[in-house]
């Protein structure tokens, strides 16, 4: 498209946003600042690690801004400074305050992982598969004061599969994302870009996710515990309790089962994994973890120890 480009600033700061970033450097609108949370320490030496996007911003030669909080009064004035049209904000993980938001004179925009109004908020690739979604996809949404109520640009669907994990899902979404940022941005640029309204009837709030739900109730539908599963492949992992250690659950599969023993008592295993039964029908768990191993394959797990009739916490 001919033309200026608009200067944008970015804000992102997980392995989700990248993507986008490199869209829009490779693209004619420049990016003149990169926020990015501060570094954190990590690891057993604690030592303080960049943000994936901070990685990226310094491989691209980008500014980067690393501000603890926009509530201070400097931050309207420093980000006013770069002169922006436009700030792309992905999962940035700080609150953006209406000064923040006035700055650029098109307004902020939104990569946001879920059907909108559907899992407004922290986790909606999580959210979106603990409850079945048959599909899910990425909105591009003006930003406003509300979580995640601001008028619609765009919206991409896609069918969320059978053996859908929360990894590969997150990555699904992050290039689908990355592929829509630059047409919204010469959409802006054009004059042509026109924003719907959400419909608050339809909202649902997608929670920040916590290691506590990581723990499976294994009075729970077997259905219900495969979808947490999966949705927590790569973090928190699914987990139950093996004589009091911890045991994370990595792949699993649904498989009907005969009401009779009590959730959470191991039915048997053999080449195609570990039955356990639950609430309403077996899990059979296919890949497993053991506190300091590596994962293994239940099949080689069940092996090495008959498990049958121990009731898992």
């Amino acid at each position: 498209m001919p033309g200026a480009g608009l200067r944008v600033t970015f804000a992102g700061t997980p392995a989700f946003a990248v993507p986008a970033l490199e869209a829009i450097a490779a693209s004619r609108h420049p990016v003149v600042a990169v926020y990015t949370q501060p570094d954190r320490p990590a690891g057993r030496g604690l030592k303080a690690v960049e943000s994936p996007v901070k990685q990226a911003a310094l491989r691209l030669g980008l500014p980067v801004e690393q501000p603890a909080t926009l509530k201070d009064p400097a931050a309207a004035p420093r980000l006013a400074a770069a002169r922006p049209d436009v700030m792309v904000v992905v999962a940035y993980g700080l609150l953006l305050p209406q000064a923040i938001l006035d700055v650029p004179r098109l307004g902020c925009l939104n990569i946001h992982a879920s059907l909108l109004p559907r899992w407004r908020g922290a986790a909606p690739i999580q959210r979106a598969l603990l409850e079945g979604d048959a599909e899910t996809g990425v909105c591009l949404m003006r930003m406003e004061a509300g979580l995640d109520t601001g008028p619609v640009m765009a919206r991409e669907r896609i069918a969320i599969g059978a053996a859908e994990t929360g990894g590969t899902l997150h990555d699904r979404l992050s290039a689908l994302g990355a592929g829509m940022i630059v047409p919204g941005l010469d959409a802006l640029a054009a004059g042509t870009a026109a924003f719907e309204p959400q419909d608050p009837r339809g909202a649902t709030y997608a929670h920040k996710l916590g290691k506590a739900e990581a723990r499976i109730r294994w009075d729970s539908p077997a259905r219900d515990i495969e979808r947490q599963v999966r949705a927590f492949d790569p973090w928190p992992v699914a987990e139950a309790r093996l004589d009091g250690a911890q045991l994370r659950i990595w792949r699993a599969r649904v498989e009907p089962a005969a009401p009779g023993p009590a959730p959470g008592t191991v039915l048997g295993g053999d080449a195609g994994g570990l039955r356990v039964m639950t609430g309403r029908d077996a899990l059979v768990i296919e890949r497993l973890q053991l506190p300091g191993r590596r994962p293994v394959e239940a099949r080689d797990f069940v092996n090495a120890r008959d498990l049958a009739g121990v009731v898992l916490g």
